[in-house]
């Protein structure tokens, strides 16, 4: 993945944590957070994740006269391969077709060095970080871990994110995965 700046603003700040639902005034009243510890306005702690609006390769930011995701009449908005020969659906979901499985989003962990303040201009790089396998109750499932750094443009380190996702190497019946069985 390609660097691109993440320009932090206070109004985006704001906006981030009333998404959330989240009314900490310490994300929105200078006057308050001058007096806290931190100092200032600072971000939420899930905030560094809307940086992948400003990405240009991001599959989820909409592309002027391109179809996107939830674009159309698919629930995802993007097409999907018809069923291989096999008897598997291929490409389903978020898995990338291997296997005909589906790719999940199984956990998300931040540590931060330093508060995320309005006036940062942070650059994220995505590197690879550990896979492994396990069996569980669905067939295999392949853990993968992604690894983004935040640095500011001296190249401190300002946050590090870890993303973990799984994917299943065999799907679960449609009926099933609606709901509709049992």
């Amino acid at each position: 993945m390609a660097d691109y700046p993440f320009p932090v603003e206070a109004g985006h700040i704001l906006l981030f944590a009333r998404s959330v639902g989240d009314p900490n005034p310490i994300y929105a009243d200078a006057e308050y957070a001058a007096g806290t510890e931190v100092g200032g306005i600072i971000a939420p702690p899930t905030f560094v994740q809307a940086s992948a609006q400003f990405n240009p390769d991001y599959f989820l930011r909409p592309k002027i006269g391109q179809p996107w995701f939830g674009s159309g009449r698919e629930p995802t908005g993007l097409t999907r391969p018809a069923p291989s020969s096999g008897g598997e659906a291929s490409g389903g979901g978020g898995g990338g077709g291997r296997g005909g499985g589906v790719g999940l989003h199984a956990e998300q962990h931040y540590e931060y060095h330093r508060p995320v303040r309005p006036g940062d201009v942070l650059t994220p790089t995505t590197l690879p970080g550990k896979s492994w396998e396990r069996t569980g109750r669905s067939g295999l499932l392949q853990f993968s871990e992604s690894v983004t750094e935040y640095r500011d443009p001296g190249g401190e380190l300002v946050v590090t994110a870890r993303s973990v996702g799984v994917l299943t190497t065999r799907p679960a019946p449609a009926a099933e995965a609606k709901g509709e069985g049992a």
